[in-house]
């Protein structure tokens, strides 16, 4: 047999799809050899019992055992084990650790581009905009030309600025699922028909006076409010929204000039601050105790005289005019008067 009609050895690579690997028995017995090398790398005590065992190949068996160690609740121990052909000497091929059914896995991985939120991006952030975005499609830019029309150049009201605004002149503008997408958004965002504020509004925000359209195609749908009381200030919102600050709500009542207050300056109130202050007895108050003590003699003398049976006029005349004079007298001390 030469080396021209020699058969090659077939490998492992060339066996046929369909079959599957058969358990080696010999590997499968080494148990004791994959507990050791298990607990070599976990530690004495930290591997568990034998869970099962698994034929990767031909004479590759995997044996699988319990990790005990904590935060790994359900993950397994993978030792394989192999030997070479018509030999029973079984050697150590790997241990590592592997999650079983029940264990708990991070999450599955996202791209940053992804994971994005609005919000997220701070001052001095880029956000790279992919090449095959499908939100954007390429526009006319006028590279071509000798002399292309620059953004700075462009007036208002010439054709420049309206070839601008149908996307002449930028390298990529909205495609129609870009449109859509952000009008979906808008649509069912805050400031669109379904929110709390637009189901208590009195009226649309499309037959609002502060209302300024956007241009293009989602100008049908949706406009800039420019109402600094309304909370939708400078904010995209809906033709179907509505505030309490639309222009035509409700109308301002017409207010009447009034006249200036009058100030009366000719009258005052008394106000009464408790208990009554005692002031020093003077010479009007003896005057009226000399007063009291006269009458009062008076009309002891005439009870005196039983024989007469009224007073003589004089007398009378006399007590009444004493009397007056001490009712005159006698005059109750003003209150305070509160000034302030």
């Amino acid at each position: 047999m030469n080396a021209a009609t020699a058969t090659p050895a077939r490998s492992a690579d060339s066996r046929p799809r369909g079959r599957q690997p058969v358990l080696d028995q010999v590997c499968a017995d080494a148990v004791d050899l994959a507990l050791a090398a298990a607990e070599d790398v976990a530690g004495i005590g930290e591997v568990g019992r034998h869970v099962g065992m698994l034929a990767e190949g031909d004479r590759v068996v995997t044996h699988l055992f319990e990790c005990k160690e904590r935060g790994y609740r359900g993950w397994n121990w993978a030792v394989t084990l192999t030997r070479a052909p018509r030999t029973k000497f079984v050697t150590l091929d790997e241990t590592v650790l592997v999650a079983g059914n029940e264990s708990v896995l991070a999450p599955e991985w996202v791209p940053w581009s992804e994971r994005l939120r609005p919000g997220d991006l701070g001052p001095g952030d880029l956000l790279p905009i992919a090449e095959d975005d499908a939100r954007l499609v390429p526009a006319y830019t006028g590279e071509d030309e000798e002399r292309p029309e620059l953004y700075r150049e462009i007036t208002r009201d010439s054709l420049p600025l309206i070839a601008y605004q149908i996307g002449l002149g930028r390298p990529r503008v909205l495609s129609r699922e870009g449109r859509e997408e952000a009008a979906e958004r808008w649509h069912e965002g805050e400031f669109g028909p379904h929110s709390p504020m637009a189901q208590a509004a009195p009226a649309r925000c499309s037959g609002c006076g502060f209302l300024a359209p956007l241009a293009g195609m989602l100008g049908q749908g949706f406009g800039v409010c420019t109402n600094e009381i309304s909370p939708s200030d400078g904010r995209v919102v809906s033709l179907d929204f509505g505030c309490g600050a639309h222009s035509e709500a409700a109308v301002v009542p017409v207010t009447y000039p009034t006249s200036e207050p009058v100030v009366d300056e000719y009258r005052y109130d008394t106000v009464t601050f408790g208990e009554r202050v005692v002031r020093p007895a003077d010479e009007a108050s003896q005057a009226a105790a000399a007063a009291a003590a006269a009458v009062q003699v008076a009309v002891a003398a005439a009870d005196v005289e039983d024989a007469e049976p009224e007073p003589e006029a004089e007398t009378v005349a006399a007590v009444e005019v004493v009397q007056a004079e001490v009712v005159a007298e006698v005059v109750p001390e003003e209150e305070p008067v509160d000034e302030s």
